[in-house]
């Protein structure tokens, strides 16, 4: 059927766009000496990966509402796979870092999928269709740990280039092209004319302008930032991190640990998705309070468990044992994959005809943790590396407690409508 393979060339996209957003990761080392770049400045390096998603995300998101899915995944792609060919080839560490934040675009990606995939699946599917799509997605990133440091290892020598990273730089550049290919050849905007047309119609700037600032948007939003943000935020740390707290100095093996993480964080989410639709469709309490509100329930738990998570992580690495450091990291990752599941099982259901614009919204502002959370991690003024993790987690308690106060269920059933900028003055869901 048509909208699996829908689901199938959204998430290959989307796979493929995390591994090469993130494949600075595992050359980290080699980069850093060849440029002779400090600790404090891999940790700016990562935060960079982050700096355009968050407005970018929040065009094409509306972009693919506007003007369909395969359209702007295959451009995306297509300059993301020329200016990772591009940075191969850099001399300097100014053009290097410039053409970087633009491969790093390839994030941007995600909120096209979840527009795609949205415009094929019913209702009480959502989460778990969703949930496969970012979940197998964001393995991307374990990919790009596990794979390319074998494939392009420190003893690479080709044809075109003598450092392993230039080759692993080049050669991911040429597939995102042909993958582009692929996806504007293959891919279908939506199961109906009739729902295409209507998500169009959806997409101007007043509507855009109503769904951003609602309550339900901005909780979201903001939980997005302290699950997404933070895997962003693990997937171009890690590997630095079990390299320098743990004397790690194979690079190979700080990678696989990091790629645990990864793993977990990825391939677990379809199951925050698949939990929210079941509970939705049972109309199953977990929860004495948000009594009726069966998704958010799912989603203040997962949040939660990011919190308690986060300070198990700074607990785990003053113990000084690696192994209980990547046994917590990959905690850490199954709980974001839980509350990212349930996240975007919300959104679309939410949304119907604007769930590109509001995925838009949510992932861009996402992002930010993904920016500011590595700056916390390398900071000079920690006395430790460990501590980073139970600084950040302090950070997340007012966003919980943000996500509480929306779900109660006489502010969450108008959370479409009334918002931080007043009211529309409707009496139901205004993107019905």
């Amino acid at each position: 059927m048509t909208k699996w393979r829908t689901l199938l060339l959204a998430t290959i996209g989307f796979n493929f766009s995390f591994l090469i957003w993130f494949s600075f990761a595992p050359f980290t080392g080699p980069m850093a000496e060849e440029f002779g770049l400090s600790l404090a400045e891999i940790g700016i390096l990562a935060s960079a990966a982050i700096w355009l998603a968050p407005f970018g995300r929040i065009l094409t998101g509306w972009l693919s509402d506007k003007f369909g899915a395969p359209v702007v995944f295959a451009i995306v792609l297509g300059y993301v796979g020329v200016f990772s060919m591009a940075s191969a080839f850099a001399e300097s560490y100014t053009v290097f870092f410039i053409e970087r934040l633009i491969v790093a675009t390839a994030g941007i990606t995600f909120v096209i999928g979840i527009q795609h995939v949205s415009e094929w699946f019913e209702e009480e599917n959502l989460g778990m269709a969703e949930g496969i799509y970012a979940g197998v997605g964001n393995a991307g990133a374990a990919g790009g740990a596990l794979i390319l440091p074998r494939v392009f290892g420190a003893d690479w020598s080709g044809p075109l280039f003598q450092s392993n990273w230039r080759a692993a730089f080049f050669y991911t550049g040429i597939v995102s092209i042909l993958l582009a290919v692929a996806y504007y050849v293959l891919g279908e905007a939506a199961a109906t004319d009739e729902r295409r047309q209507a998500t169009a119609d959806n997409a101007t700037l007043k509507q855009w302008v109503h769904t951003a600032t609602r309550y339900g948007t901005v909780a979201l939003a903001l939980a997005y930032v302290m699950s997404f943000g933070l895997e962003l935020s693990m997937n171009g740390w890690l590997a630095t991190y079990y390299r320098e707290a743990f004397n790690t100095n194979n690079l190979v093996l700080a990678s696989t640990f990091a790629a645990t993480f990864s793993i977990a964080a990825g391939l677990l989410r379809p199951i925050g998705g698949y939990v929210s639709d079941v509970l939705a469709r049972r109309e199953m309490d977990i929860l004495p309070v948000f009594k009726g509100r069966y998704r958010e329930q799912w989603t203040f738990v997962s949040l939660s468990f990011i919190v308690v998570s986060m300070l198990a992580m700074t607990l785990a690495g003053l113990s000084g044992a690696v192994l209980i450091a990547v046994a917590a990291g990959f905690m850490v990752g199954m709980a974001c994959a839980f509350a990212e599941g349930a996240i975007f099982a919300q959104v679309p259901a939410m949304f119907p005809n604007s769930s590109g614009a509001v995925a838009g919204v949510v992932g861009g502002v996402g992002t930010i943790g993904g920016i500011a959370y590595p700056l916390v991690y390398s900071s000079v003024l920690l006395p430790n590396l460990h501590v980073g993790y139970a600084l950040v987690a302090a950070t997340m308690v007012p966003i919980v407690l943000l996500n509480a106060w929306v779900y109660r269920p006489h502010i969450a059933k108008r959370a479409t409508i009334d918002g931080f900028l007043g009211s529309s003055g409707a009496t139901g869901p205004a993107d019905d």
